[in-house]
């Protein structure tokens, strides 16, 4: 893969299985508003091996950030009901909050969600941000996290944030990972660089994972655009299962679209990580700012 530099992330896209339940639970639970629904580019299936397939994606927004709701026809596999945060093929949206308490109130006011965090949302320790934190699943069991930032932590524009309700943005993805090196390799060649590291243990990053023992080091990545959501690596140790074989209709499958420079091509193009995570490559002629 020759070099080339990611100026943004566009949108981070997820498959699932019905497209009205999916539009409601985003809508009501996580305060996204609908941008509207339309059919899947053919450029787009095209890049991402799905030729001879349909799709129809919905578009939401929250704050500035988008994302988008994908169903393909034919659909793939469901999302693995034994999944764990150190899982591979995990992958979460992390929604920025400006309350955590009411965030996780409108949050539990609604159904079709599952809980990865034990006891409800978790304090991390200063030596790790002391953000507060909480991850759970969606109804077709993509991870999301409501992270809350205190004075001084995470990025300025959630503490310049307006918003009428608890929900701020999309702050990241955050991808489990296998390797350090090899992944920290292959987004430097995408022109994202690491903006934070941090060491995350002990029980509160445990509870907050749902798991008896996590240990897991984060780095943080940015395109050159201050604007829109960056990327995190997780390593965790150990790592969880690989992801075997992933297609882009299966449920499991998350997708961020990058905006890059010297791509050389108008049609979008489709390329997975070390492990399997996927990324679409578009060239929309932008400058990093």
């Amino acid at each position: 893969m020759k070099a080339l530099q990611a100026q943004r992330v566009v949108r981070i896209s997820r498959v699932v299985s019905d497209l009205d339940r999916s539009e409601v639970f985003y809508a009501d639970a996580l305060g996204f508003r609908r941008l509207g629904r339309a059919p899947l580019d053919s450029t787009l299936l095209a890049a991402l091996g799905m030729e001879g397939s349909a799709g129809e994606q919905s578009v939401m927004r929250l704050g500035e950030e988008e994302i988008a709701l994908v169903r393909f026809d034919p659909q793939g596999r469901p999302y693995p009901a034994d999944s764990q945060s150190r899982d591979v093929w995990f992958q979460h949206l992390a929604i920025v909050v400006r309350n955590m308490d009411a965030a996780y109130a409108n949050l539990s006011a609604h159904r079709g969600w599952q809980p990865i965090s034990w006891g409800g949302p978790q304090r991390l320790p200063p030596s790790d941000g002391h953000e507060r934190a909480f991850k759970f699943r969606d109804p077709d069991g993509h991870p999301l996290e409501l992270i809350w930032f205190p004075p001084g932590k995470g990025r300025a524009v959630w503490h310049q944030h307006a918003s009428a309700t608890p929900f701020l943005g999309i702050d990241h993805s955050a991808i489990a990972i296998s390797l350090t090196s090899r992944s920290l390799s292959f987004y430097r060649r995408l022109g994202l660089s690491p903006v934070e590291r941090s060491w995350n243990h002990g029980q509160p990053q445990s509870a907050l994972d749902g798991l008896l023992e996590a240990r897991v080091r984060v780095i943080g990545l940015r395109p050159t655009s201050t604007k829109g959501p960056g990327l995190e690596l997780l390593r965790y140790r150990p790592p969880g299962r690989p992801v075997i074989a992933p297609r882009p209709n299966d449920y499991l499958t998350d997708w961020v679209t990058l905006a890059v420079a010297g791509l050389s091509r108008p049609a979008p193009a489709a390329l997975r990580d070390p492990d399997g995570h996927l990324l679409v490559l578009e060239d929309h002629g932008v400058t990093g700012t």
